[in-house]
């Protein structure tokens, strides 16, 4: 219970393996704290995780369930590199909505699914505080912005011209460019592999589990 209250975590100890189940849920938080009744994930307490996680022999796999609107750009970055590059079977499962820097961490994993009614909101990077207005300012905001196509890329079937083209969409968002998908649209695009629930994201996990043990076994 104490894990589940501080942390958000819990592990599944059953049918002969055992699941790490971590959840991403309101607002990413960086490297500034946000305010007292923001609903947020701290990367601090994440990022330790992850590795406990990789270094944990009885620890088969890991399940990332997703509620969150975005955030911090270099923390959900890192929080989705770190995920990407661990050697146990991993699947996300989007509820509710994986919004702005919540779609590459949804992507880091093996496999994604990505509840009926779920939503994605995929936009351009944003800037908060003082802007230097000069040519270096505006470089480095596009080349941080391009971080995310590459990965996003990377680890979905998108492409990164089609995945711009959604981020930079206007006449959807009121006020606004970007582009909202649904689930189904999500997996339409080859951002998320497929349109699940709980079961068949345990399923799934099972699966990947099942067929790493063989391969190590075969070595």
């Amino acid at each position: 219970m104490q894990n589940i209250k501080e942390m958000g975590t819990v592990e599944v100890k059953e049918k002969g393996r055992n699941i790490h189940c971590l959840t991403i849920i309101g607002q990413i938080e960086g490297h500034v704290v946000l305010p007292p009744q923001n609903k947020t994930t701290k990367y601090e307490h994440v990022l330790p995780q992850l590795v406990a996680i990789e270094d944990d022999e009885k620890i088969d796999g890991l399940l990332l369930i997703l509620n969150t609107v975005g955030g911090d750009v270099e923390a959900g970055l890192a929080i989705a590199e770190m995920i990407a590059s661990m050697s146990k079977p991993t699947v996300s499962l989007v509820l509710g909505g994986g919004h702005s820097i919540g779609v590459p961490m949804a992507v880091s994993t093996n496999y994604s699914f990505i509840a009926p009614s779920a939503t994605m909101t995929i936009h351009p990077l944003r800037l908060s505080g003082m802007i230097i207005g000069v040519p270096q300012t505006f470089e480095y905001f596009e080349r941080m912005q391009e971080r995310v196509v590459e990965f996003v890329a990377k680890n979905s079937k998108i492409s990164k011209d089609a995945f711009r083209k959604l981020m930079l969409k206007t006449g959807e968002l009121a006020n606004d460019v970007g582009t909202i998908l649904f689930g189904h649209e999500a997996v339409e695009h080859g951002i998320i592999d497929e349109v699940g629930g709980l079961s068949s994201a345990l399923k799934k996990l099972d699966e990947l589990i099942e067929k790493k043990k063989k391969g190590d076994n075969r070595k």
